[in-house]
């Protein structure tokens, strides 16, 4: 790894690695296993696995988990935890435990026939043997009264109630991105009380934009020119926001650069003026104004500040206060700062926030929140699977890790949160539709059937009838591509 050691470097497949192994792991690879620095610094992305949205920086005997990714930087590092023992793997653990111990929903047509075909026989046989034995008919017109019983029962009705509604909800859900793993799960939607969001990826974008900043004593356009001049020899992705936003014609020529891992950047100009853009460590001797994202200092003085924060995505806003129009209640759950938790969670409108979760504190909470009422969780990451599995139903968007899909009911394939309430609001009229198709088909039957048993119907009017609840059903399911169900 370095020239005093020269040990051999030669890739092998992670599922090799043992507790112990030495890797190297350069800029924009996936740490294949725990291990804990053993030379090097780095900035690491753990967000699909801590929900924390800026990269963390690492140093020497500092411990990186298996699955995340790092930004920038080359480290030797000692492997501490590979395959099943790895955080990573725990996470996945939970997840399943958490699936596996959701109860099984019994769709409620399963229920009414299991009861309806065997009485609607006993119904026959009592028809034939009442008009036989009591009212003394002939035993051919006590077998067609039987026989227009079975006919105008026949559960062609209900049999299409439930799969009719549900072509059509689903259908439509389809045509607007919203892909539903499972259609017993819409039945869950209509008693759905909370939903609880996961910060980074689901609320948020992923990408940093400027928020605040502060330019002292000099000029606006004098400071965005020495912030950008000074980024811009960073791949750092707080400096790539600060040069995609304040890109400018008007460079600073340095006489020498340097980029100190996990710290910033320094410049000396020709003149021999110093130049730093970095970290609160960087800055500490000179400032005691803690909590800025990057400090700009010339030759020790503190020039400003600048405060980046995690875009929220534009549709957030509106979904949310579609929630409290509804009387549902809103959580901010999140592995990511206090600070942060809070801005985001104000900013949107959420009704409480829980910081710095870890996912098997995400799981205890999902929990718990089940327990009170039947709660959504909408998130993206690693660690959001276990709660999305345990929740009553996991929503999750298209591009977050496969394991929060894999853990997921409904995927939102487009537009972010843009369809969360249309997807809420199909489950919800999609059941309702089905009640609807049931209670009709049920309702059919129980005045059809006497009016049979008493002769009023033949056999093949009762067929004409049985078909005409058929398009009855069929217009009111097809009713629900049109609805209004937000």
């Amino acid at each position: 790894f370095d020239d005093e050691h020269r040990e051999q470097i030669f890739p092998v497949d992670n599922a090799s690695l043992r507790n112990g192994d030495l890797v190297l792991v350069r800029s924009g690879e996936k740490i294949p296993a725990d291990c804990k620095i053993l030379w090097g610094s780095c900035s690491v992305n753990e967000s699909l696995l801590t929900g924390e949205s800026m990269p963390l920086e690492k140093q020497k005997k500092d411990n990186l988990i298996g699955g995340s990714i790092i930004v920038s930087g080359t480290v030797k590092a000692q492997v501490t935890a590979a395959g099943e023992h790895t955080i990573l793997a725990g996470i996945i653990d939970l997840a399943k435990q958490a699936q596996s111990a959701k109860p099984p929903i019994q769709q409620l047509a399963d229920k009414i026939s299991a009861i309806f075909v065997p009485v609607v026989i006993i119904i026959s046989v009592l028809t034939f043997a009442g008009n036989l034995y009591l009212l003394h008919l002939p035993f051919d017109r006590s077998l067609m009264r039987s026989i227009a019983v079975l006919v105008i029962a026949c559960p062609c009705a209900m049999g299409i109630a439930t799969p009719a509604a549900i072509a059509v909800g689903i259908g439509r859900a389809a045509r607007s991105g919203i892909l539903f793993r499972n259609v017993k799960n819409l039945e869950l939607f209509k008693n759905i009380r909370q939903i609880v969001f996961d910060k980074t990826g689901t609320l948020t974008t992923g990408k940093f934009t400027i928020a605040k900043w502060h330019a002292g004593a000099i000029g606006e356009k004098e400071f965005k020119s020495i912030c950008y001049s000074l980024e811009k020899f960073s791949n750092h992705p707080i400096a790539n926001c600060i040069v995609n936003e304040w890109k400018s014609p008007e460079i600073i020529d340095w006489k020498s650069t340097e980029e100190i891992k996990g710290y910033g950047v320094t410049a000396m100009d020709s003149t021999g003026n110093l130049y730093i853009a970095g970290s609160y460590k960087m800055a500490s001797r000179f400032t005691t104004e803690k909590g800025h994202n990057v400090y700009i200092l010339k030759n020790e003085t503190l020039l400003g500040w600048i405060d980046l924060q995690d875009e929220i995505r534009p549709e957030v806003k509106a979904t949310i206060s579609y929630f409290k129009e509804k009387n549902i209640r809103t959580y901010l759950l999140s592995g990511d700062s206090n600070e942060k938790c809070k801005e985001v969670a104000e900013a949107c409108g959420i009704d409480e926030y829980f910081s710095e979760q870890s996912p098997s504190q995400k799981l205890k909470l999902i929990t718990s929140l089940n327990e009170k009422a039947p709660t959504v969780m909408v998130g993206d990451g690693i660690n959001d699977a276990p709660a999305l599995a345990k929740a009553t139903i996991g929503i999750s968007l298209s591009d977050a890790s496969h394991i929060a899909i894999q853990n997921s009911q409904v995927i939102l394939m487009k537009q972010g949160l843009k369809y969360l309430p249309l997807s809420i609001g199909l489950g919800r009229h999609t059941f309702t539709t089905i009640r609807q198709n049931l209670f009709w088909a049920f309702l059919y039957n129980i005045i059809a059937i006497p009016i049979a048993g008493f002769g009023y119907l033949t056999p093949g009017i009762a067929a004409l009838a049985m078909g005409f609840s058929d398009v009855v059903l069929a217009i009111n399911s097809v009713r629900l591509r049109w609805k209004k169900v937000t």
